[in-house]
């Protein structure tokens, strides 16, 4: 019998502080956030800036630092996270991203719910690339030309 694995019991720095927890780079956090997303198709985890960003196949839609998980949000998913006292991402206290949310601690232990906000989140974080991308029509930049040395 598989014995059910929880994040209650993880180290976590208190929000705020500057403190790092005791797990080097959140490897075993991170290890269970893509065991519990392992419905959603391709989803790995890629280290990045001290932490960790999932992905689901080329979408980047999370960020796990400190223990916690973080989702791509917008302005029609965000209100979820907030009236649950979730708050943003900030890696630093003059870094705030508000584009990314932690996902609830009751979210994160149930993995069919997880996979359904992480849905969400791969729908927002796409919806913006989508946006970035060059509009049709629009001719594409052209490459810098070097200086002629005289």
């Amino acid at each position: 019998m598989a014995v059910k694995r929880t994040v209650r019991s993880a180290v976590k720095a208190p929000r705020g502080s500057r403190a790092r927890p005791m797990r080097p780079r959140d490897e075993s956090f991170v290890a269970f956030a893509v065991e519990q997303l392992s419905a959603l198709d391709g989803v790995r985890a890629k280290g990045m800036f001290g932490g960790h960003g999932l992905y689901a196949r080329e979408t980047f839609f999370a960020v796990v630092d400190e223990g916690r998980l973080y989702f791509k949000v917008d302005d029609s998913t965000r209100p979820r996270y907030v009236e649950r006292g979730m708050g943003p991402f900030a890696p630093s206290p003059s870094m705030v991203m508000k584009g990314y949310y932690e996902v609830p601690l009751d979210v994160l232990e149930d993995a069919p719910e997880l996979v359904r906000w992480a849905r969400e989140a791969c729908e927002v974080a796409g919806a913006k690339k989508a946006r970035k991308a060059t509009p049709p029509g629009k001719p594409a930049r052209s490459p810098r030309t070097p200086k002629s040395r005289t």
